[in-house]
C-alpha cells in the first residue's frame, strides 16, 4: 500500500514572550493507506501536537509533510482547508457536537462546506454514515438527549460522512465509561476492516491493543515504532450496539 502520510525531520516549536518550547523534534513517520496506527505516550509528550499537524490544523516549524504525495507547505491556506475538508476526518475526546442541531444536521455539517453537493446526496451520505454507527434511530434527537457513548458514535459518523482518506482520533474514549469505550473501539475496528486509514492518539496502553502498529512518544520524540502482526482485540468483542 502507498504511504498516505510522510513526515521527514518535522519539528514544531511554540513561542511565547520569553519562552521557546520544542513540542516535536525530528519526527520521521510514514502511515500507509489502510493502516491502523496508535500514537501513545504520557501527557505533554507531543502526540496531540503531532495529530494537529497530520490534520492540517497547524503547520510544522521545519521539516517536510507530504499528504498523498503532495508537499503540504506548498499549498495555500484555502487549498489546505479544502484538503482537510475532503480527505481528513476528526474524532475528538469532547465530541464537539453542536447542541442546537439534531443528529442528522450535526453529521451533515462537514458536507455543507463542499461545493457541488446537492441536498439529496448529503441526505444519502448522512443516512449511510448513521447506519454504519448504529444511530439511524436517533437521527432526530439532539446531543443533550444522548448518552456519552451515543454522542461519540454521532461524532464518528460526522467524521466519516465525507469518506475521508485519513481518520484522526484524539483520545476518542477519554470521556466514556468502559462499556461505551469498548463499543467505540469496536466501531473503529470495523471501520478499519472496511478500509479506513486510522491514526489514534491515546495515553491508554489498552487502546493501543486495538491497533496494528503503535508509535511511542516521549518529550517530543518518537522513541519506539512497533508494528504488531495481530492486534490483540482484532478478533475479539461483541457486535457494536447503540
Amino acid at each position: 500500500m502507498p504511504d498516505i502520510v510522510t513526515l521527514q525531520g518535522v519539528c514544531k516549536t511554540f513561542h511565547s514572550a520569553d519562552l521557546e518550547t520544542l513540542a516535536l523534534a525530528d519526527i520521521d513517520l510514514a502511515v500507509r493507506q489502510g493502516e491502523y496506527l496508535a500514537i501513545s505516550g504520557p501527557s505533554g509528550c507531543g502526540k496531540s501536537t503531532l495529530l494537529s499537524l497530520l490534520g492540517l490544523l497547524d503547520s510544522p516549524s521545519s521539516g517536510s509533510y507530504r499528504f498523498q504525495g503532495r508537499e503540504v507547505s506548498s499549498l495555500g491556506r484555502n487549498e489546505q482547508a479544502r484538503l482537510r475538508n475532503q480527505h481528513i476526518g476528526f474524532i475528538f475526546q469532547s465530541f464537539n457536537l453542536i447542541g442546537s442541531l439534531n443528529v442528522e444536521d450535526n453529521v451533515a455539517l462537514p458536507l455543507t462546506y463542499r461545493d457541488g453537493m446537492d441536498k439529496a446526496e448529503i441526505r444519502s451520505r448522512v443516512r449511510e454514515a448513521l447506519e454504519s454507527v448504529g444511530m439511524t434511530h436517533r437521527r432526530q434527537h439532539f446531543p443533550s438527549q444522548l448518552s456519552g457513548g451515543q454522542q461519540q458514535r454521532v461524532a464518528v459518523a460526522r467524521a466519516i460522512v465525507g469518506r475521508p482518506s485519513l481518520l484522526l482520533a484524539d483520545e476518542p474514549t477519554g470521556n466514556l465509561d468502559s462499556r461505551s469505550a469498548e463499543s467505540v473501539m469496536l466501531l473503529l475496528r470495523d471501520l478499519h476492516a472496511a478500509g479506513a486509514t486510522i491514526c489514534l492518539v491515546t495515553h491508554d496502553p489498552r487502546a493501543c491493543e486495538w491497533a496494528a502498529r503503535t508509535v511511542q512518544m516521549f518529550d517530543g520524540h518518537i522513541v519506539a515504532d512497533d508494528p504488531s502482526a495481530a492486534p490483540r482485540h482484532w478478533l475479539q468483542g461483541a457486535e457494536v450496539t447503540a
